[in-house]
Parts: C-alpha cells; sequence; structure tokens
C-alpha cells in the first residue's frame, strides 16, 4: 500500500515520469508551522550533486494545494504537489522486455504486468522520496515542540568510512558544506574522490547513513509488534536502494559478551542514563532516553555504464544490456535527507500514539 502512520498518516502518489508527485499528510497538528523556506533547504540536499551525481536538473518545487491556512496547518489534511518536468522516457521502454539487473523492472512486470508504468523506475524510483522529505520537513518542526533534533549523515562511502563519533549539531551545520553529506569536510573529499573513481570506471558505489536523534522521552514505542525499531525500520525500508538497518552496536553484538555489550546504569545529577549507548537508545522495543543511533545500508546505484548480462523476456535468450541515461555514481548523499525525514515522519506517529504530542494542537 501507499499509506503508512496511524495517527500522523502519510500516502504518496505519482510516478517518476508522470505529472508529478506528492503526498497527502494526514493528522498534523493544527496550528504547526509550515515553513516551505526550510522545506526547499531540505529538499536541496537531495538534489544531484554536480561532478559525484547526475547532470540532470531536478525541479523539486514544492506546491501546497491544502491545509495550510497563514503558514500554519488548518487541521484538514495537507497536500503537497510536486511536478515532473525534466523527463526522458524514451529509453525505458527497451525495459520492458530485458529487465535492468538490480532494478525492480523484473518484479514489477511479473506482478502488475504489463501496464506498469516503467518509465524512470514509475512507482519504484528515487524519486519518490522527494515528497518524504518535504513531509519529513513538518514532521521534524512538529518534535522540535517536545524538544525532539534529528540528524543524519554519510558514515561511509565505498572504501572510506567515518570511524569519529559526531556531535548533532556539527552533524547539521558540516554536512551542507559539502556534496558528500558527510560530518567532516575532509573526510568529505576522500568520499568524493571514492565516486569519482567508480563512475570513471563505468561504475558504482554504496554506503552507510547514520542516523541520530536526541532528547526522545523515555516510553517511545507500542510493544509488541509496533515497537520503536521495527516502526523505524519498516520506514526505512521504503526508501530504494536501502538493504538493512542496525541500531546501536547492531551485528557487532554478536561478537561481544554481555558484560560488555550491557549498557550500565548511572545517575546523572537527578536523571537515570547508561555509560555506554549498545542499545541504540531503545530497549525492550521502547525509547530509552539515550541518543537514538541507527545505520542504514545503502546498496551501489543500480544503473552502472558497464556491460551487464540479462535475459529478453519475449525471446528468453541471454543477452547483454548497457544502460545509457542520466545516473548517479552513488545515491548515498542524496539519501541523508531521506532517512532523517522518514525517522522523523516515524517518530512524530509514535509520539501520538504514546501521548507524548497533542494532536490537536
Amino acid at each position: 500500500m501507499n499509506s503508512i502512520g496511524t495517527l500522523f498518516r502519510i500516502t504518496l502518489f505519482g510516478s517518476s515520469h508522470g505529472t508529478c508527485i506528492g503526498c497527502v499528510i494526514d493528522g498534523i497538528p493544527p496550528g504547526t508551522i509550515i515553513d516551505e523556506v526550510a522545506m526547499a533547504e531540505d529538499l536541496a540536499l537531495r538534489k544531484p550533486i554536480t561532478g559525484i551525481g547526475t547532470p540532470r536538473k531536478e525541479d523539486d518545487m514544492v506546491q501546497i494545494l491544502s491545509g495550510v491556512v497563514g503558514g500554519r496547518s488548518s487541521g484538514s489534511p495537507l497536500t503537497i504537489v510536486i511536478r515532473n518536468k525534466n523527463t526522458d522516457s524514451s529509453a525505458y521502454e527497451k525495459f520492458r522486455d530485458v529487465p535492468r539487473p538490480g532494478h525492480a523492472d523484473f518484479t514489477a512486470l511479473l506482478k502488475y504486468g504489463t501496464d506498469v508504468d516503467i518509465r524512470g523506475g514509475g512507482q519504484f524510483s528515487g524519486r519518490m522520496t522527494a515528497p518524504l522529505v518535504a513531509a519529513g520537513t513538518i514532521a521534524k518542526e512538529i518534535l522540535k515542540g517536545i524538544g525532539i533534533r534529528t540528524g543524519a549523515y554519510s558514515l561511509a562511502i565505498g572504501r572510506i568510512s567515518d570511524e569519529e563519533e559526531r556531535v548533532l549539531d556539527d552533524i547539521l551545520q558540516i554536512r551542507s558544506l559539502n556534496p558528500t553529506r558527510a560530518a567532516d569536510a575532509m573526510l568529505g573529499t576522500c568520499m568524493e574522490e571514492e565516486i569519482l573513481t567508480a563512475a570513471q570506471e563505468g561504475d558504482s558505489v554504496g554506503g552507510i547513513i547514520k542516523c541520530v536523534c536526541e532528547n526522545l522521552p523515555i516510553g517511545i514505542g507500542e510493544p509488541f509488534f509496533d515497537t520503536l525499531e521495527g516502526e523505524i525500520s519498516k520506514m526505512i525500508f521504503s526508501i530504494p536502494g536501502v538493504k538493512g538497518i542496525e541500531f546501536g552496536s547492531g551485528f557487532a553484538a554478536a561478537l561481544m559478551r554481555g558484560s560488555v555489550h550491557n549498557d550500565t546504569f548511572a545517575l546523572h545529577g537527578d536523571k537515570i542514563v547508561t555509560l555506554t549507548n549498545n542499545a541504540g537508545g531503545v530497549l525492550g522495543g521502547i525509547s530509552n532516553g539515550m541518543p537514538l543511533e541507527m545505520r542504514v545500508c545503502i546498496k551501489p546505484t543500480a544503473s552502472i555504464g558497464k556491460i551487464q548480462h540479462s535475459v529478453s523476456m519475449c525471446d528468453m535468450k541471454q543477452v547483454e544490456l548497457q544502460i545509457g541515461g542520466r545516473h548517479d555514481p552513488c545515491i548515498v548523499p542524496r539519501a541523508v535527507p531521506v532517512v532523517e525525514a522518514t525517522v522523523a515522519i516515524t517518530l512524530v506517529d509514535l509520539c501520538m500514539r504514546g501521548g507524548f504530542i497533542d494532536g490537536k494542537g
């Protein structure tokens, strides 16, 4: 389905090369500031970057059709539309016969039949994340009302990895100053070189995005099945290209002893905290008051310049395929604001369900 959320609900519509893409957001507390300047800034982080990204120019100008009066939400559903202008659909028809390796062409054709919109990847395209980023701007504004802040950045691209612990203020400030969305400018330069090397070879690279959320109250999450990690993970896996997510120490926990992995409780003034954060801010599927920390794995871009092997579905013969057109050799930098937005959207919904945010404004 194309809707997600319980009390703060997002419904996506459109397709990559259709007339428009957009979303309907239901459940915004009346009186919430709808900051279109902040929305444009967040969408700018998602745009292709000259040099390490596709040369195409995406017009992400947002039109708000309903739900706003005088710059504030009215309490009724808010509708966001982004027009698709710079599209070239001519190269995609051949993929109805010869599906691209790593793309959804094959599964989409078998599930939906030949009428599926294959242009630009249709509903499976990363283009569909633009409305999510716009919705995420609103979600972050709502979270601000209870002191929650979120920030994401490129932790690793290809073989280049950031081994330092980063402060949220630095993450938010530094990532916008370098094209790879790293939290360190010099490291960002190394990541840029990693992307350019792959691009020169007609190839692509993936990476890891880290997202940090601060000041969560204790108790966010609805066990058994609607846990904090579970709801975030479902939302994160809607982002094209995501292949994994881990919280806190994640898979490294498998190599630890319990005496090491367990986060020791301690008093910090009149507040109970943990001395480490291997749990990533979650215990029993519920926020424990420590920073919520997660890492998201992004696969290498599926569209590459190298010759690949596929199958002609009409002739049932092995064939060679070379993908032309305009493609990013790495989508990690562009996915950074998407991860941040989707986490914020999920947190608003769970905070409303848990009574931490008043949905009535």
